[in-house]
């Protein structure tokens, strides 16, 4: 067997996976019902919903379908916002309550006046969101 031929002895060692933290995160998977509300474009057009779980610690974005490549990016401002409340320490339904009154940082779009409610389970305001 020729040296090119040879596996590199580097494929047979053993691979030690090590978890690495990144910036901190709200959990993504909510037990019960979760608080949310609607974020529209300037334009009237809903880009996406921010909801909110404080027993799990659970928060995040759900896009409906159909946007566009502009509106899908316009939501990254969003997913900003909830690590920033995250690594703050801010607890999700306070964070809800934070976008509420104030997201005149975000350029282009913002909370929905009035949108703040409340759906049984996440997944239940996942189906309502992919329903339009």
């Amino acid at each position: 067997m020729t040296s090119e031929n040879q596996p590199n002895p580097r494929f047979e060692e053993d691979m030690q996976l090590k978890r690495i933290a990144g910036p901190p995160r709200y959990n993504r998977v909510a037990q019960g019902p979760v608080q949310y509300v609607r974020v529209a474009a300037d334009s009237g057009k809903v880009l996406g919903y921010v909801w909110a779980n404080d027993e799990g610690d659970a928060a995040g974005w759900v896009t409906p379908p159909a946007l566009g490549p502009n509106e899908i990016n316009a939501g990254a401002a969003w997913l900003r916002k909830l690590r920033d409340a995250k690594s703050r320490g801010l607890a999700p339904t306070a964070l809800l309550a934070e976008l509420v009154r104030d997201t005149s940082d975000i350029k282009g779009s913002g909370v929905v006046p009035g949108s703040l409610t409340e759906a049984p389970t996440l997944d239940a305001l996942k189906e309502l969101v992919s329903k339009g």
